[in-house]
């Protein structure tokens, strides 16, 4: 592992930066590769060798980093913004008191800085703290642009890692450490779903909240059919538009059609051993704007 810190001009940095690999596996193979283990995975619509996905994904993400927050305003008409605020009020940090907080997949910061001003704001909290973690270097540099214009980076309360979020290093994330493990629009993209759950369920302490913000299905027909041609035929084109890359924006489509549904992603989080409300609406998640984006909740017993 290599690691770095951000220098800053105090004694101790406070926001750190260490690089590990991130949601896949340590020992890549592509395909051709002697290592290849004949098994694959979806990346959108098509069927790749599951060794190579991580570099397909990561691909996308260098190509998106820089224009993410424009894009995700311009195809969600602003609405992933009022998704992340609803979100992050059903989990209400700092209500019991100051978290120690790992958001994974959450690279540009957004949702580390809404837990952040929410336990500052709400509850007065200023010992909350949440470690960033993000397969994506170019990402998590988008953060760490975000946080140096908040009076957060000069602090212990936030820190970036470029981490696995289905190998997470025992070493720097231990086990039965956190009290909140957030992960929103990220999941989907990663190789082995339950291999992510597997290690929220380790790091997270008894009685802790692992909680998933994802894009899911649309319960609405009609509003389905109107969802299905904005998604395949504008989303794309303001992806050529605003940031020159019509593919990236069809993968992240694509992506969203093939992740689970409510109930499949329900128990899957089950599985990994959380306990989750029933199978509706209301219950073992949430819907948000008709089941085009779910909040899916379960704790660790």
């Amino acid at each position: 592992m290599i690691s770095r810190a951000l220098r800053c001009p105090r004694r101790t940095p406070a926001v750190s930066y260490s690089l590990v690999l991130a949601c896949g596996n340590h020992n890549q193979s592509f395909p051709g590769n002697s290592q290849s283990s004949g098994r694959t995975a979806s990346f959108g619509f098509k069927t790749v060798p599951e060794e190579s996905k991580e570099s397909l994904v990561k691909d996308v993400f260098d190509s998106v980093a820089s224009k993410y927050d424009l894009m995700n305003d311009a195809t969600s008409l602003g609405v992933h913004r009022l998704w992340k605020d609803t979100f992050v009020d059903s989990l209400k940090p700092g209500r019991k008191g100051p978290m120690r907080c790992i958001d994974v997949a959450g690279g540009t910061g957004d949702i580390a800085l809404r837990i952040l001003d929410y336990a500052r704001e709400k509850y007065a909290d200023r010992e909350t703290t949440v470690e960033v973690a993000d397969i994506n270097a170019q990402m998590l540099a988008e953060g760490v642009k975000r946080f140096k214009k908040t009076m957060y980076y000069y602090t212990p309360q936030v820190s970036f890692h470029e981490a696995n979020a289905q190998e997470l290093s025992p070493s720097q994330f231990k086990d039965d450490t956190y009290d909140l493990y957030t992960i929103a629009f990220g999941i989907r993209n990663c190789t082995s779903i339950p291999a992510v759950l597997k290690e929220a369920y380790r790091v997270l302490k008894p009685g802790a909240t692992f909680a998933c913000l994802e894009f899911s299905r649309v319960n609405n027909p009609l509003l389905n059919v109107l969802y299905d041609q904005y998604s395949f035929s504008v989303i794309p084109l303001l992806g050529t538009i605003l940031a020159g890359d019509r593919d990236s924006y069809q993968y992240l489509v694509e992506s969203i059609r093939k992740f689970p549904g409510q109930p499949e992603f329900a128990q899957m989080i089950r599985d990994a051993g959380f306990a989750t409300g029933g199978d509706h609406d209301g219950g073992a998640w949430m819907d948000l704007w008709g089941g085009i984006a779910s909040i899916h909740t379960g704790v660790k017993v």
